[in-house]
């Protein structure tokens, strides 16, 4: 028989046979008498890759972040991303944050704020670690301070609009300046711009001892005022007094409308600063002189029940609610207001009081004793 007939005849046997029997089941080789065929190669396919090219415009820092509205327990330390600024941008490395009553207003919801969940904080001073295409007036290693918007100071690092920081002289320390900004520029617009303080008016400020209180005691008090300031306590009055008050009331022995009256012999306040709000608002109303200003530029104590316009029509009252913000709009308004606060700092005229420094990463607990009247001056948040 010949070769070939042998190879079809072996070919066609039946699989029966145990001398050709394959078992699906293993992994053996099919083999015959006179050859063997390869098993069947496995299929060549290539890894499939899930994992994207490493982003360069991506850095993680630290930050506190509100996902809800409530009390100090709600800001949470977390890792939050930081790209590169854009054109008109710089990235900024916080050295030192300063905490307002704002930062808790917009942490309970009494203001609302941009998007949940949020950053807060809206003063620092940092320097400039990144500058965005195209600008030109800032570099890198810069140290700069800026307050208002946008919020989102407290993080390590943020990007701010060029156009909305401002340089930090060289006699100003970090910790200074983040305590001065925000309080400072404020102050300046209340005493300066919002109603004009002038040698021989009599003023009041709520609050005399709080951050913003502190500094305006001390610059009415330059401007030839006399001030008078309410406290909660002694050892607030005798800081007060050290910060220019004439007069001192602790409200919480006396009250301050009475005790107002008996200071101006009847005749009231030019004008009255008051950052308490519902507790102190009609109170304030009571104590102006005819044609008296009452600037509320704040409410610790809660928002104001509404009034009236005819109760303000017996002494032709004056009642505004200004904010830093519409008084800075323009650079040429920031400037001059930072400005003014800085030189002011450099000659004395201010004495800043930084009371109390927290890490950053424990900003709850700096809330809460703010809350609770543990604090008096400024407080910072230190990165």
């Amino acid at each position: 028989m010949s070769f070939g007939r042998l190879l079809l005849t072996s070919l066609a046997l039946p699989l029966q046979n145990p001398r050709f029997c394959f078992s699906p089941s293993s992994n053996s080789t099919l083999s015959f008498p006179f050859f063997t065929l390869p098993p069947t190669p496995k299929p060549l396919i290539p890894k499939a890759s899930f994992s994207s090219p490493p982003r360069t415009d991506i850095n993680m820092v630290k930050a506190i972040r509100v996902h809800e509205l409530g009390g100090p327990q709600v800001l949470k330390w977390e890792d939050v991303e930081i790209g590169e600024p854009k054109e008109g941008e710089v990235r900024v490395r916080n050295k030192a944050i300063g905490l307002n009553f704002i930062d808790v207003y917009f942490r309970k919801g009494v203001y609302k704020a941009p998007s949940m969940p949020f950053t807060p904080g809206m003063e620092a001073v940092g320097v400039v670690t990144a500058v965005g295409s195209g600008l030109t007036g800032r570099q890198v290693g810069d140290l700069v301070a800026y307050a208002g918007q946008p919020m989102g100071s407290y993080a390590e690092e943020q990007i701010l609009p060029a156009d909305k920081v401002v340089p930090v002289p060289s006699s100003i320390s970090p910790v200074v300046g983040a305590s001065i900004m925000l309080k400072g520029m404020t102050a300046q617009f209340l005493v300066r711009r919002c109603f004009k303080v002038e040698p021989g008016h009599t003023v009041l400020v709520q609050a005399a001892a709080g951050g913003v209180g502190s500094l305006l005691c001390q610059w009415a008090n330059a401007l030839g005022a006399t001030v008078i300031g309410t406290v909660s306590s002694k050892e607030k009055a005798a800081q007060a007094k050290e910060d220019g008050c004439h007069h001192t009331i602790i409200y919480t022995e006396e009250d301050f409308v009475t005790r107002v009256n008996e200071i101006t012999s009847g005749n009231g306040v030019e004008v009255v600063y008051d950052s308490v709000g519902k507790d102190t608002f009609q109170g304030s109303l009571a104590c102006l002189k005819v044609r008296g200003y009452l600037v509320n530029f704040g409410q610790s104590s809660g928002t104001p029940d509404p009034v009236p316009l005819s109760a303000l029509a017996a002494k032709s009252l004056f009642l505004t609610r200004p904010s830093l913000m519409q008084y800075n709009v323009t650079r040429d308004e920031l400037l001059e207001s930072a400005g003014e606060v800085f030189a002011n700092v450099a000659s004395g005229v201010l004495k800043v009081r930084v009371n109390h420094t927290y890490p950053l990463s424990e900003a709850a607990k700096a809330h809460e004793d703010l809350e609770n009247r543990k604090t008096s001056g400024s407080i910072v948040l230190i990165p």
